[in-house]
């Protein structure tokens, strides 16, 4: 698998964010926005790339630069996946800077997301990818995405997924290990609740919940349907292994993973993005929920029981 490493600027200006203009391809090709965007020179620190990126493009100097997210996505590049790794940080410049493009961009804007003058724009596909999870993936999500954003491309699949249904799923564990559960919150492409679950798994890790969380939500998807999914974890170790960057040796996980990979046979297009745990909160909410409700079953039955005899 093709693999991409990228720094990422989220530039506000107020409640408006800065994208650039861009030809895509030969200079008669059709123009693209994205996000100020920058590769890692070797020797480099990524703040240090993004820094510099940011004096290089728009000739200004950075006034605070703060770490916000690290995200990771596949998508289609030609036949073959590429899996990406965007390192977004949030910038915001001195009061009195004077952007200078450089040649590599033609025109800058600063535009509310959401706006429908952003979504008249022709987005890049990374680009878009940022945004619908650091601007648009709470339960506010249909405001990133008031019209379709379209490039012409029809065939791009990672698109179809990242405006498509999006499954949360989070697994817990009191103890780790000790009494864990899963949980799942599906959303449509206007961020309308689907559904949301959860379910007691009994004494286990809270890696070996994440996995049964995952694999629950692969499930519901079939259950309900869905033929290209988005599937969101605020666990990144399992977002990685899905992405095919680490392997999975852990005897605990190998089960699960490979009924995973069985599951996924069912679909026509999936992606597996990592959010923040506060982006999370829904599916961390059923799944602990499962736990209190197994306890409260039992305490119940277990008074009942005294009661009768």
């Amino acid at each position: 698998m093709k693999q991409r490493i990228r720094v990422v600027g989220i530039v506000h200006k107020g409640d408006d964010i800065l994208l650039l203009k861009r030809p895509r391809g030969r200079v008669e090709a059709e123009m693209i926005w994205e996000l100020p965007t920058a590769k890692i020179s070797f020797g480099e620190q990524p703040e240090e790339a993004m820094a510099r990126a940011i004096d290089e493009e728009l000739g200004v100097n950075v006034e605070s630069l703060v770490l916000k997210d690290v995200i990771t996505f596949v998508a289609l590049s030609a036949s073959s996946r590429l899996y990406n790794l965007y390192i977004i940080y949030e910038i915001t410049l001195s009061s009195d800077a004077k952007i200078t493009l450089s040649d590599r961009y033609t025109q800058y804007k600063f535009l509310r997301y959401g706006a429908d003058s952003i979504s008249k724009l022709k987005i890049d596909d990374a680009t878009l990818s940022v945004l619908s999870v650091e601007l648009g993936m709470g339960n506010n999500r249909s405001e990133a995405f008031d019209r379709p954003i379209t490039t012409g491309q029809t065939e791009n699949v990672y698109r179809n997924v990242a405006n498509g249904v999006t499954i949360y799923t989070d697994g817990a564990s009191r103890g780790n290990p000790g009494p864990a559960g899963l949980g799942y919150y599906v959303i449509d492409e206007n961020g309308h609740e689907i559904k949301r679950g959860g379910e007691f798994i009994g004494f286990a890790t809270s890696r070996v919940a994440e996995y049964y969380a995952l694999k629950e939500g692969c499930e519901q998807a079939i259950e309900l349907g869905y033929k290209s999914v988005r599937f969101v974890s605020d666990n990144l170790m399992m977002i990685n292994q899905m992405n095919g960057i680490y392997v999975v040796k852990n005897r605990d996980l190998m089960p699960i993973y490979n009924d995973i990979q069985e599951l996924l046979k069912q679909f026509e297009a999936v992606a597996f993005v990592h959010v923040r745990r506060e982006y999370n909160k829904e599916a961390d909410e059923q799944a602990n929920l499962a736990i209190d409700r197994h306890f409260d079953e039992n305490e119940t039955r277990t008074s009942g029981e005294e009661f009768t005899n």
